[in-house]
């Protein structure tokens, strides 16, 4: 069942869980609900406690946010309960972020977060605690459509949140309910304060919430000690220039940072854990135009067409819808062919798919970047060329 998250008085009557880390957007939602009429109950995870990071400015899910969560649910008149995930957590999300940054990928843990933590384990929970469906903060429109429920782009394109929701399935969105995706945040604000929360002015959520003061290479030698094994830094040509003191300091498309001079500027064109090397070449080597995907979840009302299908994707949370052409491999698989190309796609990240180029465009999907190749005449190393290009990204 797909409920409007416009307010109405008319609503329907029904039991919502709504998922509050904390902060002022899940804060409002369960007060938006809340007045629509809705039996609401607040539910906060307990993820993790990395000592500072509790207090961090930015942070959520751990320490002060989970009293600011149960302020708002006593100012709003809702049951709040508080469940310990943290065991879960550090299984599917830390320890999967560190082991994919040891393979020489740049992850993305709240995609897996949502994934495997709030649209599965806490989802299951709504469930158990009656509720018709669980509504989160997060700013992505979901619309009914002539096939059941779609995902569009949000309202607020500075806030937008469609690149870390690509995974959630199409049997998950009949559950879930996204009350700000026609809202811009200002207007999330003016209502935090109509409703007198404590949180209207507090600070938005980081992207890494558990990374104690923003260092993810802290939390990575902490699970993986021998991660920061040193090595070599690689011209694509074969040349050694430098050496560096282990492959998680670096991220593809990197440029500062590198210790090395020369007549050109050098980027990081690839990680290669196993000669433990950070490949590094001119810009030209990181304009990828084909991308391959893994765990591809499609949204779209039809399965992919054999031919392929014209689309637009996005292959970094902050980057352009770029035009492409999307062709399935397999069930779960698939690749992507960039009309004009992008720099700096790295392995890990997602792509995500989207009908059209368009500020409201629907979401059709998405999956993780195994590699992409370079049409580029940049000169590799040896062993790297091939007939498709140069590679530039690659898992372990």
């Amino acid at each position: 069942m797909v409920f409007s998250p416009s307010p109405s008085s008319e609503a329907p009557p029904g039991r919502i869980v709504v998922a509050m880390s904390g902060g002022v957007d899940s804060s409002v939602v369960a007060g938006l609900l809340k007045r629509q009429g809705y039996d609401v109950i607040g539910v906060t995870l307990q993820l993790y406690d990395h000592g500072s990071a509790v207090g961090r400015k930015g942070a959520c899910c751990a320490g002060q946010d989970i009293h600011d969560a149960a302020r708002v649910a006593d100012r709003l008149g809702i049951p709040h309960y508080v469940f310990d995930y943290e065991t879960r957590f550090r299984s599917a999300v830390i320890e999967a972020f560190a082991e994919s940054y040891v393979a020489g990928e740049t992850p993305i843990p709240c995609v897996t977060c949502n994934q495997q933590i709030k649209f599965a384990d806490l989802l299951q929970a709504a469930r158990d605690l009656g509720a018709d469906a669980m509504a989160t903060g997060h700013y992505i429109a979901l619309r009914q459509g002539p096939a059941g429920p779609e995902l569009y782009r949000a309202h607020d394109a500075d806030r937008d949140q469609s690149y870390f929701l690509f995974a959630t399935t199409k049997a998950q969105l009949g559950q879930l309910m996204f009350p700000l995706g026609e809202m811009p945040k200002s207007e999330v604000r003016a209502l935090a304060r109509e409703f007198g929360l404590a949180v209207a002015e507090k600070a938005d959520s980081q992207d890494i919430c558990f990374v104690p003061k923003g260092r993810y290479t802290d939390v990575i030698q902490k699970l993986k000690p021998d991660a920061a094994e040193p090595g070599q830094i690689v011209h694509v040509d074969g040349r050694v220039l430098g050496t560096h003191a282990g492959i998680i300091n670096f991220t593809v498309g990197q440029r500062r940072g590198l210790g090395i001079a020369g007549p050109e500027p050098l980027f990081v064109v690839r990680l290669d854990p196993a000669r433990r090397q950070v490949v590094v070449g001119p810009r030209s080597c990181l304009q990828a135009h084909t991308i391959s995907l893994r765990n591809v979840n499609w949204l779209g009302n039809e399965p992919i067409p054999e031919d392929g299908l014209d689309l637009a994707v996005r292959v970094r949370s902050t980057g352009a819808l770029l035009t492409a052409r999307l062709k399935a491999d397999g069930p779960a698989s698939a690749t992507v062919t960039l009309a004009s190309g992008e720099y700096g796609v790295s392995a890990g990240q997602a792509c995500v798919f989207y009908a059209d180029e368009s500020p409201r465009a629907r979401v059709l999907g998405g999956g993780f970047i195994v590699r992409a190749t370079s049409l580029a005449t940049a000169s590799a190393g040896a062993g790297q060329q091939s007939a498709e290009g140069t590679e530039l990204v690659r898992s372990a």
